[in-house]
């Protein structure tokens, strides 16, 4: 069972880029509140059977820009009450060092495979009159900063899909949010360049992360678990009233 509030029973999600960071903190927490069925999707499908999670899960490894995958998950229809579309990666180029490949490929995942991923739960949901879905966007898609041009358009894209997502969704008792995050202490940072050269400074990956949190107001980094947090009272019916709505969750960082 659920705890109060935040009481998911019965209930499916769908969450992407489940397999580790915000998706899998995500994951976790709504199998902690009596969520009776995930679909978990990652095109790292041997995570996704690490997570440990009591419910009734559903694996799907995948690429979330590759229609084939969403056109086996409407095959199979799946009812679901929730969805998190989450998945992503990062990327810090500067705009002139920046060649197409790069940038499509950004735009494929953040972009194009958070449009899918809507669609379907839109649809979904559209079926049975209700539900609730917030895609994982990002500060620096409300705020400017250089070197990572490709990340910052993809998450600004995000920020307004789920808007007009919102609007259309409303029709059919469906609330659509997003949430911008800043900095947070997930694996995504381990595949940026740039940390890495951080890392030797600092001494190691928690000095490293703490000496970029502490360029925050509240000087520091949230963690996945409290992201996942807040994504999840956006999906309960403590929110029951808020749509098209961008959750900031910077620690200040955009002020």
């Amino acid at each position: 069972m659920g705890d109060g509030i935040f009481d998911f029973s019965g209930k499916t999600a769908l969450i992407t880029g489940a397999a580790s960071g915000i998706g899998a903190a995500t994951a976790r927490w709504l199998d902690g509140r009596g969520i009776e069925r995930l679909v978990l999707v990652d095109i790292d499908r041997p995570g996704l059977d690490r997570l440990g999670l009591s419910c009734n899960v559903t694996p799907i490894g995948g690429d979330v820009a590759d229609p084939a995958l969403w056109t086996l998950l409407a095959r199979e229809s799946p009812s679901i009450d929730c969805a998190v579309i989450n998945a992503g990666i990062a990327a810090g180029t500067a705009i002139t060092d920046l060649d197409i490949a790069a940038w499509k490929k950004v735009m494929a995942v953040n972009l194009d495979g958070a449009f899918l991923g809507l669609r379907f739960a839109m649809r979904t949901m559209k079926k049975a009159g209700r539900g609730a879905i917030v895609l994982t966007a990002s500060v620096v898609g409300l705020k400017a900063e250089p070197g990572i041009a490709a990340y910052a358009a993809s998450k600004a894209g995000v920020i307004q899909l789920a808007r007009v997502a919102a609007k259309e969704a409303a029709d059919f008792g469906v609330r659509v949010n997003a949430i911008a995050p800043g900095g947070v202490d997930t694996p995504i940072w381990d595949t940026v360049p740039f940390f890495k050269d951080l890392e030797a400074k600092e001494g190691g990956r928690e000095a490293a992360i703490a000496a970029m949190g502490s360029a925050t107001p509240l000087g520091r980094y949230a963690t996945a678990d409290e992201i996942a947090g807040q994504i999840g009272f956006l999906l309960s019916e403590m929110a029951a009233t808020i749509t098209g709505t961008v959750l900031v969750s910077d620690g200040g960082y955009a002020i």
